[in-house]
């Protein structure tokens, strides 16, 4: 191991990197026991850092759309991945091994270009977004009403933990960049280098506004002292923690948005079916050893209980055992080494104590706290520790294992007889971010999942289906919600763009059509219209909310309908049998097929030569109202509704309002139709380079 000489850590902010005051307190290697760094933020001015962000940093981003924030990112995350060599290099010193770093560094990354890319697909190109339908608030649609969201205009402080300093800044920091809301991120001291160097490298990438994010190497001190009901707070850690900074005197006064995500004690379940021999008992069995191996257990969502069956519990001891009697514990830069160390001295004397209270309703089956057998390295001055699994013989009787949170290579094995028991046991840890069950049998899956649910974030099913494609127990991703009731913290991160919108305030808007159309930049029914030149003739350049046509009629007759019923093969007899359809309690007689009316509808509103509209993609919201019977006469009213933009294309998506009524005025059919259309026509040939491309 060479000698790392320590740096003195930064903090960004005010738009410069600024060293705090003092020598700086010294950060050790978690492996090696020597010094790589030193930090201290005393002498910052935390107020004016706030403010910075409000005034400078917030009022950039929401001058951006949502996709200009995403692209931002985009290009964010591809500038980091091109460096991420540098990181891993400073990821050892966390007492991490290069696989454990993968998962805080590319598993950041890529949590980073994921938001990026569904913010683009499922959110409008906007700074406003609409929620819901709109609502009627008068008979004569005159007055109604619709949510909206807008980014809050304060800064949005995450308080991140020491396992994941990559990660844990990265799947909080997007979705607020992409809600448009500024950043100050607070990594715990231990492993605040990693996050500081890759603030560096985004912020050398010059593509973040000025005061968009700011990094704060050192002690809080008196930062949630100024914080407003405009600012949101995020924390990752221990609940002991959370609970004093959520009730705060300014976050309590101010009723500031405050997300708590707190170590729990997660479990991991084996189904009564998943004996030794199937492919789930083999499964839980590596699944277990991952997780109290993988960053040397020091993770929130490791499994910490493992519940499984009486009849197999001696099994699962014993092959629990042998898995973890593999497990190459040395240096974390050490390609022999399975598992690294704990992030500090003092965490592993943490971890002994907890073990120690836990062997009051156990016993050690496996592992020795107090020795460890390494490959390399020096077990007195690196955090190292052996795997540790417990038996706790009466589970319902116990008290610390349910209680007790021994964040390290530790688990405990507890049996149970029904699968009710198995949840039983799951619910006394007061809340988890995290259960996994390990079955193939869809009834115990069914009955276990859904008693789990209420105090659990997140529910793995694991079996021999998933089991090449399976994340794990372990890993949460940026579509589903992390996070969970209780002693969990009570909180939500990601879940795709529910996350984004934690970001941001939802407002009930009322007023007429037209003030809500130009609010949200979606036409809403009742709002003014234009007509004249076919709206399909119109590009992105011309075309406006608002621009509709009104088509002409088409009689359905019976020759229509069983044309469309041979053509196709729908022959449903509500179609075809006259007796059979006045039967049905929602007919009077043979009715028209809904996707004939659809097609017949397209026939009425489409203009067929090339131009503007390059494809339709898509149809959202059909509903069919009102049966259409022979004789019937529709027409259609197309209204562009809103109007979607591609940064960086030579096109966008257009919805189009689609009505179709009957000769009594009657809605027939409604639904949204989706196109691709030209930002200018005829296309230039960069625009058609693009869509080639």
């Amino acid at each position: 191991m060479t000698e790392t000489a320590a740096r003195r850590l930064e903090s960004y902010v005010l738009g410069s990197w600024q060293t705090g005051s003092g020598a700086g307190k010294p950060l050790s290697h978690a492996a090696t026991g020597e010094t790589v760094a030193l930090i201290g933020s005393d002498g910052l001015n935390f107020a004016d850092a706030l403010a910075y962000g409000r005034e400078k940093g917030g009022k950039a981003l929401r001058a951006m759309t949502i996709h200009e924030r995403a692209l931002m990112l985009k290009a964010v995350g591809m500038a980091l991945m091109e460096r991420k060599q540098e990181f891993y290099v400073e990821n050892s010193w966390t007492g991490a091994t290069r696989r454990d770093g993968w998962v805080d560094i590319e598993g950041g990354i890529g949590t980073l270009l994921t938001f990026a890319s569904k913010a683009r697909r499922e959110l409008p190109n906007a700074k406003v977004l609409s929620e819901g339908d709109v609502e009627p608030l008068s008979r004569d649609g005159s007055f109604v009403g619709r949510h909206i969201l807008t980014p809050m205009k304060g800064v949005a402080i995450h308080i991140n933990a020491f396992n994941f300093p990559v990660w844990g800044m990265l799947e909080k920091i997007a979705p607020a960049l992409i809600a448009g809301m500024p950043c100050l991120v607070k990594p715990a001291s231990q492993t605040a280098y990693l996050t500081e160097l890759v603030t560096r490298a985004i912020i050398e990438t010059g593509l973040l506004p000025d005061g968009a994010l700011q990094l704060v190497c050192g002690s809080a001190g008196d930062l949630l002292d100024h914080v407003t009901g405009q600012d949101v707070v995020t924390f990752t850690g221990s609940a002991t923690t959370g609970r004093k900074l959520k009730t705060g005197k300014a976050i309590v006064e101010n009723a500031v948005r405050f997300n708590m995500e707190a170590d729990s004690l997660n479990a991991a379940i084996l189904g009564a079916d998943a004996g030794p021999g199937t492919p789930e008992f083999d499964l839980f069995i590596r699944e277990a050893a991952n997780e109290m191996t993988s960053k040397a257990g020091q993770k929130c969502t490791a499994i910490r209980r493992i519940i499984v069956p009486r009849a197999h519990e001696q099994a699962v001891v014993e092959a629990l055992s042998e898995r973890l009697s593999k497990a190459t514990i040395g240096l974390p830069d050490d390609e022999n080494a399975r598992m690294g160390a704990l992030v500090s001295l003092a965490d592993r004397d943490g971890v002994r104590e907890k073990i120690a209270a836990l062997l009051g309703d156990g016993e050690i089956v496996h592992g020795d706290p107090d020795n460890v057998t390494l490959v390399s390295g020096d077990a007195e001055k690196g955090a190292f520790m052996s795997p540790v699994l417990l038996r706790c013989a009466n589970p319902f009787e116990a008290k610390a294992v349910h209680d007790v949170e021994a964040f390290g290579p530790v688990a405990t094995v507890m049996a149970y007889d029904e699968a009710e028991e198995a949840v039983a046991l799951a619910e006394r840890g007061k809340g988890s971010l995290v259960s996994s069950l390990f079955t193939n049998n869809g009834g115990i899956a069914a009955e276990i999942v859904t008693g789990l649910a209420a105090h659990h974030g997140r529910v793995m099913i694991g079996n021999r289906g998933s089991a090449k494609s399976s994340t794990g127990h372990g890993s949460p991703l940026a579509p589903l919600v992390h996070g969970g009731p209780g002693r969990a913290g009570g909180g939500e991160e990601m879940g795709g763009m529910r996350g984004v919108k934690h970001f941001m305030q939802r407002t009930a808007v009322q007023g007429t059509p037209d003030m809500l159309t130009a609010i949200t930049g979606e036409w809403v029914d009742g709002a003014e219209s234009r007509s004249g030149k076919h709206p399909f003739r119109k590009s992105l350049a011309e075309l406006k909310i608002g621009d509709q046509i009104v088509t002409e009629t088409r009689t359905i007759t019976r020759e229509d309908v069983e044309h469309f019923a041979e053509f196709t093969g729908d022959t449903f007899y509500a179609h075809m049998d006259s007796d059979a359809a006045k039967a049905n309690p929602f007919f009077e007689d043979r009715v028209a097929h809904g996707y004939l009316i659809a097609s017949f509808a397209a026939g009425l509103f489409v203009d067929p030569d090339p131009g503007p509209v390059l494809a339709n993609y898509g149809v959202d919201n059909l509903r069919f109202l009102t049966p259409v019977y022979f004789g019937d006469t529709l027409k259609v009213r197309l209204t562009c509704k809103a109007i979607n933009p591609r940064e960086n294309a030579g096109h966008g998506e257009v919805r189009w309002d689609c009505r179709v009524t009957n000769q009594k005025d009657e809605v027939v059919a409604q639904y949204d139709v989706l196109t691709m259309v030209a930002k200018t026509w005829p296309l230039a040939a960069e625009a058609l380079d693009q869509m080639a491309g």
